[in-house]
């Protein structure tokens, strides 16, 4: 299979580290940094979770397949035991014990069925525990973008002993947001790990929940880079209408 149809965890988690010292050497220590920080060492046990679930577990298989064949033998040598024949019984013996058969038949199955899935069980819940920590750190990126206001460079504002700092330029602005932004689709990414080996209908749809949910918090993110770059340029645009206008008054 081509390298271009799979996502490799060992590239995800190099582009998660280049990322961590990209933010670190734009704003370092900051929080920003230490929330890559964390999302690489997530990224790295998501490596070796998602091949433990990818692969099977022969272990478990062998030994789920004994208890299951145990069970059957067991099961035909007590009824060898019984030594019933159809003309030994009358209608309603007959009646009686094909019902207690059915019965039976419907337990073992379910029995035999819980045994069986007990792999993809174990699997999910592992998986579905690591996708809750990936919900979880997105909405802390979600939370270092939440007081960066873009309209904030263009006004006088009053600030209360309350407000946040607003310390950065507006290229620093847009990197920053960039860079939240960045790490949203890159957790989104780590989620798909789970799903690309193991298909479990609940697994892929607790993934798409994560992808939706970066998603929708990058596309917020997203528009207020749209509106600090049309603040920028209406400033530059302004300045230079000025500028032309301080020329043309010196030349008059």
């Amino acid at each position: 299979m081509s390298v271009y149809r799979t996502l490799d965890s060992l590239r995800t988690v190099n582009t998660i580290f280049a990322l961590k010292t990209r933010i670190e050497e734009r704003f370092p220590s900051s929080g920003l940094s230490r929330v890559c920080d964390e999302l690489h060492q997530i990224a790295n046990e998501t490596k070796n979770k998602s091949d433990w679930i990818g692969r099977p577990n022969y272990v478990l298989r062998v030994g789920v397949t004994a208890v299951v064949l145990i069970g059957l033998v067991g099961l035909f040598y007590s009824i060898s035991f019984m030594g019933l024949t159809l003309r030994s019984l009358d209608a309603g013996e007959l009646v009686q014990i094909t019902e207690a058969g059915l019965n039976d038949i419907v337990l073992i199955g379910a029995a035999i069925f819980f045994l069986v899935t007990v792999e993809t069980r174990v699997k999910r819940s592992r998986a579905l525990s690591a996708l809750h920590e990936l919900r979880s750190i997105a909405h802390v990126i979600d939370m270092h973008q939440l007081t960066k206001d873009p309209s904030i460079l263009l006004t006088q504002a009053i600030l209360t002993p309350s407000s946040p700092k607003r310390e950065l330029s507006a290229f620093e602005l847009v990197r920053y947001l960039d860079y939240c932004s960045e790490m949203l689709s890159l957790t989104g990414k780590i989620a798909a790990l789970y799903a690309q080996n193991f298909k479990d209908s609940v697994v892929l749809a607790a993934v798409n929940e994560v992808e939706s949910l970066t998603t929708g918090l990058s596309r917020k993110i997203w528009q207020k880079i749209v509106i600090l770059n049309e603040l920028c340029d209406k400033v530059e645009i302004s300045s230079n209408h000025n500028l032309q206008s301080g020329v043309r008054e010196a030349h008059g």
